[in-house]
């Protein structure tokens, strides 16, 4: 686990603006302007007459794509949010990638999530790594890799972080 100062302006810009994080499973999250909204990201598969929505691989959680236009429209205005959190999860198939890329000694069915715990307190944005798995071990080796993931994701990106 780590956690990570970010470029709050150019960080807000990726994540509601762009695609940036689209295909991340959106978990949960809050947000104060002048409401406090809270979102929780499960899918109530019993609202949609086939039972599955359109295009979600994973079935369980909205994928950030699906939400991002409406936390934006909460989010838009003339003054920032008093603060957020928002929590993501990488997608399994991004899960299995990232364990097979780095030869890892973990079975994807093992890993209940690799997440991403956004946190803005008015000023400052933050961003801490979280690692769950569905069995005990003292291997951090996914934990390392995910935490080494996230700092490249960023870069990639063009949002600058440091270390907190």
């Amino acid at each position: 686990m780590i956690s990570l100062t970010l470029d709050t302006k150019h960080c807000m810009t990726e994540l509601l603006l762009r695609d940036t994080f689209d295909d991340f499973l959106f978990m949960e999250g809050d947000i104060t302007t002048y409401n406090k909204f809270s979102i929780d990201g499960y899918i109530h598969k019993e609202f949609y007459e086939t039972g599955e929505p359109e295009g979600n691989p994973e079935g369980t959680h909205s994928t950030w794509s699906r939400l991002r236009d409406f936390c934006f429209s909460i989010i838009k205005g003339k003054r920032t949010p008093l603060n957020f959190r928002l929590i993501f999860s990488l997608p399994g198939d991004e899960t299995a990638r990232l364990i097979t890329e780095k030869q890892l000694d973990f079975q994807p069915g093992a890993v209940q999530g690799l997440y991403l715990n956004f946190k803005y307190d008015g000023s400052v944005l933050t961003c801490t790594t979280g690692t769950s798995l569905n069995t005990f071990t003292l291997d951090k080796s996914l934990e390392h890799a995910f935490d080494k993931w996230t700092g490249e994701f960023f870069s990639v990106h063009g949002i600058d972080w440091n270390l907190q």
